[in-house]
Formats: structure tokens, sequence, C-alpha cells
């Protein structure tokens, strides 16, 4: 007979606003952000940003799901957004030669754990870049610099690609601002 498991199911949270005390030490949730993430041009803390991004242009409010196989799902779509800088928070010698890697790789679930087989998970992928290409010039909360390439999951499985080159993606599609990442994304998940 097989035994029943019992899952630690976490429940859901409050949104924080920054203002919310800790107990047992003088600090707020604002402070451990600051500490946290305090240079939004890290290439942890601009992931996070390139899909807020994304997010917020889709018209999502929700947050980020940890875990989730992919970034984002909007309507009936499964997008995964990478993420991409010519410059970064440290000293370079040269601008950063642009490549995304992971485009596939295997479902993760807690409880069966590993699919076993390695697959482009997104319907539609996002390609964010912060164009900027010095650091006067970079300004880490002027969005007009992020150019976004979106290309179906139909297109990275015909190419065979794991990993792809900014290059490669301008070869492929142009790129949208901001305010037209709406429409780019709902053509490439139509596949039109």
């Amino acid at each position: 007979m097989q035994q029943q498991i019992d899952w630690l199911v976490p429940t859901a949270l409050p949104a924080l606003d920054g203002d919310e005390d800790f107990v047992g030490l003088n600090a707020q949730v604002i402070d451990f952000w600051r500490y946290a993430a305090p240079d939004l041009r890290t290439n942890t803390v601009r992931a996070l940003l390139a899909e807020f991004l994304v997010a917020r242009a889709l018209g999502m409010r929700a947050t980020r799901v940890e875990w989730d196989d992919v970034d984002l799902r909007w309507e009936d779509l499964a997008i995964v957004v990478k993420s991409a800088a010519f410059l970064q928070a440290w000293d370079q010698r040269q601008l950063a030669r642009i490549v995304f890697t992971g485009l596939r790789g295997q479902s993760w679930h807690p409880r069966t754990g590993y699919s076993g087989v390695a697959t482009h998970r997104g319907d539609v992928y996002v390609f964010a870049v912060q164009t900027s290409t010095s650091h006067e010039a970079y300004d880490p909360l002027d969005l007009r610099p992020w150019r976004f390439w979106v290309l179906p999951k139909r297109t990275l499985e015909d190419l065979g690609a794991s990993s792809i080159s900014l290059t490669a993606i301008r070869e492929l599609v142009d790129p949208v601002a901001l305010d037209g990442l709406r429409d780019a994304v709902r053509r490439a998940g139509t596949g039109a």
C-alpha cells in the first residue's frame, strides 16, 4: 500500500507596500528592497525589471510566480522573457556581445520534479535589451532605450536553438519599443 503524502502548500501573502516593519529588527521592508536591489543595471535585477516591463506593457498587474515554467502567463500565452544590456554594472573593456541562452529546458513541478525532456516552454519569447552604449546615457529609470524583439516558439524550434545571439535575432524580426510590445506579443502568439 502506497503512503499518502501531505504536501506543505504555501498560503498567499498580501502585497507589501514597503513600510511594513520586521519583527525583531529595526528595519522595514523598503530597507531590504534597497539592500537587495539598489542597482537596476545588475544582471539579476535587470532580468526582473525586464519581466516587469513586459508584464506592464501587456496590462498585467499580478506579481511574478517563482519557479513557474515560464516568466509570464498572459491570456492563453506562456511567455519567456530574456534580458540583456550592452553595459554592465561593472568595469568593461568593451560593450557586451549579447547572446541569450537557456531557451530550452526541462519543465519542473514541485510534486513531480523535472520532466526529463528539454523543450522550448514558452509560446512566445521576448528578448528585452537595454540599448544604452555609454554609462552617461544609461539611466535605469528611462525606459526609452529598451528594445524588444518578439519571436514565436516555432521560429526557435525551426532553428533548433538553445541559444541565440542578438545579431541572429535582428535578422529574424524588427524590434519594438515598450508601447508596441503588446501588439508584437499578440502577433507572435497567433503566428501572424
